[in-house]
């Protein structure tokens, strides 16, 4: 399932990446790799700010749609 259908309060681990190289490499720059649990902080508007690690980022739709878990 992509990252965008997890809920707020939700804890998934990331299986797959999909996407060119250049967005794989970006959202890996930002902590999303294989195996990595993510937490999803809250959802505005469809857009997604995530706890990766010790960092809050924010994902468009778009994006979140790259990332499976």
């Amino acid at each position: 399932m992509p990252l965008a259908m997890a809920q707020p309060g939700e804890t998934v681990t990331i299986r797959k990446i999909t996407g060119k190289d250049e967005v794989r490499q970006h959202l890996a720059e930002l902590g999303f790799v294989v195996d990595t649990q993510v937490t999803v902080v809250s959802r505005i508007a469809g857009n997604l700010i995530l706890q990766v690690r010790d960092s809050r980022v924010a994902l468009d739709r778009t994006m979140a749609n790259r990332i499976m878990f």
